[in-house]
């Protein structure tokens, strides 16, 4: 049973990665060993359930529907596992993906609440200002924050980060501090993850909103590098509230123009679609929903 149990797992894990390799990692094997395994399942099934190419491992007929099939079978038996125990323990690996800013600055430092409740629950995270494939990377459950591309995933909205524009001291010592939106103009810009392709930023004051284009001096794919750059002095960066939270008490950056606002980005929590939850997918979901209502560090 527990072979079968770990050969159900190892197949999943490569059906979404479509890598014997990358699963092989994950599940803490060789890729030969996870080869034969995946082989080994296939001949007691009688059905060819993946497709081996030079280039890519991709699901047959049979290994789409295997596949559904699986995931609902070891989702109910974690959900048995979960409901037999009646304590609301966690145990398990729970993969969880978000920006690594907001697991620095939000999640790390209140997880321990989360973790002292499941001391039996493994959490793995994927960190990157990047969207995750929710399905191919295995992600049970993620924090994005911005626009959302997924139609199917079930999204829940648990918050709002507020955008600020930030510089550091030693930078507006040097060019002047904008008092006006258009102000901007001699600025040296940086554009993180949340700016890149857009070639504007909107600003709104009284009703009345002001557009100016802008030119990056700097981009840069991870917000926390962004931050790092602008207290740095090496020019303005239009970020969220959250993530600069520290620096600005500390005063390592000054926030501009205040009475203008920038924007606001939804939080949502993401679980994939396609796929029944695990329990420990929707308890962290609600645990992370309930610290953001309980904190104030998007609203400097």
């Amino acid at each position: 049973m527990n072979d079968r149990f770990a050969s159900l797992q190892l197949f999943i894990r490569v059906a979404r990665s479509g890598s014997f390799s990358a699963a092989a990692r994950a599940m803490g094997m060789t890729q030969p060993t996870a080869s034969r395994t995946i082989a080994a399942l296939e001949r007691q099934i009688g059905a060819k359930l993946l497709s081996r190419s030079t280039r890519a491992v991709t699901l047959t007929d049979a290994g789409l529907d295997y596949l559904a099939r699986s995931e609902a079978i070891l989702a109910a038996l974690d959900e048995a596992d979960h409901a037999a125990r009646g304590t609301g323990e966690l145990r398990g690996t729970l993969r969880v993906a978000m920006s690594p800013s907001f697991a620095i600055r939000t999640v790390f430092p209140r997880l321990a609440r989360f973790s002292e409740r499941h001391p039996d629950l493994r959490i793995e995270f994927a960190l990157s200002d990047a969207r995750h494939d929710l399905i191919g990377d295995s992600v049970d459950v993620a924090v994005r924050i911005g626009i959302l591309n997924d139609s199917t995933a079930l999204a829940r909205k648990i918050g709002t980060v507020r955008r600020v524009l930030v510089a550091s001291p030693a930078y507006l010592a040097r060019t002047g501090t904008p008092r006006i939106p258009s102000d901007l103009a001699g600025h040296a810009i940086i554009v993180g993850p949340a700016g890149q392709g857009s070639e504007a930023w909107s600003f709104r004051k009284e009703g009345k909103t002001m557009s100016i284009r802008v030119q990056a001096r700097l981009v840069i794919d991870l917000s926390e590098a962004a931050t790092a750059a602008a207290v740095a002095g090496l020019g303005v960066v239009s970020t969220g509230a959250g993530s600069v939270q520290a620096e600005v008490e500390q005063g390592a950056l000054v926030r501009l123009l205040p009475d203008w606002e920038i924007g606001d980005s939804d939080i949502h929590t993401i679980l994939p679609a396609g796929r029944a939850a695990k329990a420990s997918a929707r308890a962290f979901a609600a645990f992370i929903a309930a610290e953001i209502r309980e904190i104030e560090m998007f609203t400097i």
